[in-house]
């Protein structure tokens, strides 16, 4: 068996100041989202390596707890795997998830590979977090251990700092590469 990707074979994430590329991905057999779509409103982008996965149904279980904390700041928050569409169906059916999870899967990583966050010799994605502005830019960007959960305190903070200055200002910007939570 291959050993999972080194930390220096994995492509930089994309840093806080920068503009988020944007993409359209299924969330489902039916339905689209488009990051152009939530412009004027924060996004949480939250790539997560598999759906059944023991750390990411953790990690995916906690932002479906604390959702009404992220949308107190008015912000939509997308999962993003390299699963595909009916995988992330049946995934979030189970765990009864309240927000979209969006299928990276053909051409496999792209919208990952953009984020800087794809692990090309796994076939899967880092475990990362971006927060995004109203105006398109990455305010905050976050790669956790991939067997760690990151959980959401560096979300939240990110989220506060964008409301205590103006949802979109984009004058001021952080990256977060500290420890898992903040």
């Amino acid at each position: 068996m291959k050993p999972l990707t080194t930390e220096k074979d994995v492509s930089s994430a994309l840093a806080a100041g920068t503009k988020a590329p944007d993409f359209t991905l299924n969330d489902g057999p039916d339905r689209k989202v488009s990051l152009a779509e939530l412009r004027g409103r924060p996004v949480i982008l939250a790539f997560y390596p598999a759906d059944c996965s023991p750390v990411c149904g953790e990690q995916m279980a906690l932002y479906n707890e604390i959702l009404p904390e992220f949308q107190r700041f008015n912000a939509e928050l997308l999962g993003i795997s390299v699963d595909g569409v009916w995988c992330h169906r049946a995934y979030k059916e189970a765990r009864n998830l309240r927000f979209p999870l969006l299928s990276d899967f053909e051409p496999k990583g792209e919208v990952a590979r953009n984020y800087g966050v794809y692990r090309q010799g796994d076939g899967f994605t880092e475990r990362a977090l971006f927060v995004i502005d109203g105006e398109g830019l990455i305010s905050w960007s976050y790669v956790s251990p991939i067997a760690v959960n990151p959980g959401a305190d560096g979300i939240l903070t990110a989220l506060e700092n964008l409301s205590s200055k103006g949802v979109s200002n984009g004058n001021e910007y952080r990256t977060q590469a500290g420890n898992a939570g903040r």
